[in-house]
């Protein structure tokens, strides 16, 4: 088989590695890749959906695996199907699950899916009017695409009318923050869950633990995600059984309902609190950095378990009775201004983990950072501790410029 994968980050990276030693693949394209992906098969620099369809067509592409979000909201997967190009992902109609925040939460709403209470506004000043009446802490979202980072938690009134004057006036996030939604905050912690989709039913992964805040303790600014867990030490099976009632398979009959049938992945973002299990978001492919994670554990073939999905068979997910922890290597500055074009160098002396490159492209004989995400590095262990001080380890030999990481990850 010959298989394209969008994306440039450690996500891809992952799957890259998950599937370089299948002898059914016979080569692997990356659009845009990285460091990584470099050496496992051909980064080629395509970025419209146009370009990239040709490309398929060209170099006879048998499977397009779509990491981030954006290419399927424009309609990737819409403009291959009429070429007959198979895509493990939803159409533009079904990320919009993902690409609208608004659209989502009223598919939420419809189908009595367990979520916090919301409201959508198009209006600066009926948004401006309605957070002057409501209790404090609230939630504040860009409805559209944000890189993960369209989320406010305002404390106070004048934070609330500060983030909605940023997304409706200064227009931070572009067109993306035009419209928003306004919802209660919910006390508690988070939850990653990844299900595979066969277009009929929806088979999850064990849960995981991301951490998206870019200091230690959870403080600072959203990031995209600094480090994850798996599985997550905090969900239990009786918040694993409230899931499943309240948040999947309602998930699933809305789906059927709407016409929503699709190959591929779709992902819960939760808040488990002390009133049960809340679903926060959709998105509709694999996350980042959860993926690296689940990789790890993953005893399946990931080929095999695409495959089934392609063609609607029913599958079952194993993970190794191991713990997983990935760290993510930062530019300094991240997730604001950032700085890149730095050599990293000490890879040659990472020897207890999987050292993933994100944002970092081979330039001649060398590396160097061109993101705010750098590198992943990834262990796993039979305790938390184990695969952590694997990570630590390993990180500490690992430098560029200005490099930062955080010192909690798997500490919870």
């Amino acid at each position: 088989m010959r298989i394209l994968i969008i994306g440039e980050g450690g996500r891809e990276s992952a799957l890259a590695a998950k599937l370089q030693n299948d002898s059914r693949v016979s080569k692997m394209f990356f659009a845009n890749g990285n460091a990584t992906t470099d050496v496992i098969g051909k980064n080629v620099h395509l970025s419209e959906i146009k370009e990239l369809r040709d490309f398929a067509i060209k170099e006879k592409v048998d499977l397009t695996i779509v990491g981030p979000e954006a290419p399927l909201v424009a309609g990737l997967k819409d403009e291959f199907k009429k070429h007959d190009l198979k895509v493990f992902g939803p159409n533009q109609k079904v990320a919009s699950l993902e690409g609208s925040k608004a659209f989502s939460k009223k598919f939420m709403q419809t189908y009595d899916i367990k979520t916090a209470k919301a409201v959508v506004f198009d209006s600066y000043n009926e948004a401006k009017e309605y957070v002057q009446t409501q209790e404090y802490p609230l939630v504040i979202k860009a409805s559209g695409l944000a890189g993960g980072k369209g989320v406010v938690i305002c404390d106070t009134l004048e934070e609330a009318e500060a983030t909605i004057h940023d997304f409706m006036i200064r227009r931070i996030y572009g067109d993306a923050g035009i419209r928003l939604v306004i919802e209660e905050f919910l006390e508690g912690f988070e939850a990653s869950i990844i299900a595979f989709s066969n277009g009929e039913k929806l088979f999850p992964c064990i849960a995981a633990k991301d951490y998206k805040k870019a200091g230690n303790g959870d403080t600072g600014p959203n990031t995209g995600g600094m480090g994850s867990v798996a599985p997550s030490p905090e969900f239990t099976a009786e918040h694993a059984a409230d899931f499943e009632q309240n948040i999947l398979e309602p998930t699933v009959k809305g789906l059927k309902a709407e016409g929503f049938s699709f190959k591929g992945i779709i992902f819960f973002g939760l808040m488990v609190t002390k009133k049960g299990t809340y679903l926060l978001e959709y998105n509709m492919r694999f996350g980042d950095p959860e993926t690296q994670v689940l990789m790890a554990l993953m005893e399946n073939n990931l080929l095999d378990v695409i495959n089934d999905c392609m063609e609607g068979r029913d599958i079952e997910l194993k993970f190794k009775d191991e713990k997983a922890i990935c760290l993510v290597m930062c530019s300094g500055g991240y997730p604001r201004n950032i700085e890149t074009g730095f050599e990293i160098v000490g890879e040659d002396k990472v020897k207890h983990s999987q050292l993933l490159y994100a944002g970092a492209i081979k330039k001649g004989d060398k590396v160097v950072s061109n993101g705010g995400r750098v590198l992943n590095i990834v262990a796993t262990g039979a305790t938390y501790d184990d695969a952590r001080k694997k990570v630590y380890e390993d990180a500490g030999h690992v430098h560029f410029d200005y490099s930062f990481y955080r010192e909690d990850i798997g500490k919870f």
